[in-house]
């Protein structure tokens, strides 16, 4: 298996299957996560870091967020501005980011967390953010209560996210007081080409050997058929989206 940090950065590759596959965020848990810093007199600055190809970016953007976007891999980044046009783009990680003190309103991270060290990305996320500000944390898991949900995560392995989110949830350090958490139920409409792009996305499946690829696919092509996800017929991916906020202590 490729170590973390392989796998971390291995998702440019398959920036297109991300695009395709990968699921936006629900509108409310991404207003919830900004609640602590929504003013009536101007919008909120913000970054969307781990930004990925924008899936929360244009969440943020459509709320009126003023939004730049950062992410260690430039393929990346190159199809957030072909997806979310006008998006200041830079290269950096939560525990290096290429931005001034104290000058945001909000951090957010979608699918990303699982990534960073949290010591230091607390640290550095909290140099960024203004006394106040709120660090946001999102994930879209699949539900797995549904069967053939929760045979399909058996086929493509399960991932760091998947995890950290069964075993102890996200950690954050100072500057930052508790996490607050709350959930959204809600499903998306696919079809069977975009549920093999959501696997073929995985950083499990994008670094896994032609064999192990192999037989994930033969797995998948087999429980697609069962469920009747065969051309462009669709199916309901049910998920449960977990947003986490934490205020900035400090004056």
């Amino acid at each position: 298996m490729a170590d973390r940090s392989e796998m971390s950065r291995s998702f440019g590759r398959m920036a297109g299957a991300y695009e395709s596959g990968r699921p936006g965020y629900p509108t409310e848990a991404t207003a919830w996560m900004l609640e602590p810093v929504v003013r009536c007199d101007e919008p909120p600055r913000v970054a969307d870091v781990g930004a990925g190809t924008g899936k929360l970016t244009r969440t943020l953007v459509s709320l009126g967020a003023e939004t730049v976007a950062i992410d260690p891999d430039a393929a990346m980044l190159a199809a957030l501005r072909e997806a979310v046009p006008g998006i200041p783009t830079f290269i950096g990680t939560a525990e290096q980011l290429p931005l001034a003190d104290g000058s945001l309103d909000a951090v957010v991270l979608g699918q990303a967390w699982h990534w960073v060290d949290p010591d230091a990305a607390s640290a550095e996320v909290g140099r960024v953010l203004r006394p106040g500000g709120v660090l946001g944390l999102a994930w879209n898991l699949r539900d797995e209560r549904v069967p053939w949900v929760h045979r399909l995560t058996e086929i493509m392995h399960t991932s760091r996210a998947e995890q950290l989110m069964a075993e102890e949830g996200p950690r954050v350090e100072e500057p930052f007081g508790e996490l607050e958490h709350a959930t959204w139920e809600w499903t998306r409409p696919v079809t069977r080409a975009m549920l093999l792009d959501m696997a073929r996305s995985r950083s499990y499946v994008i670094t896994a050997t032609p064999d192990e690829r192999a037989a994930i696919e033969t797995g998948l092509a087999a429980l697609l058929d069962e469920i009747g996800a065969v051309g462009e017929a669709v199916v309901d991916l049910p998920y449960v989206t977990h947003a986490y906020r934490a205020v900035r202590k400090g004056r």
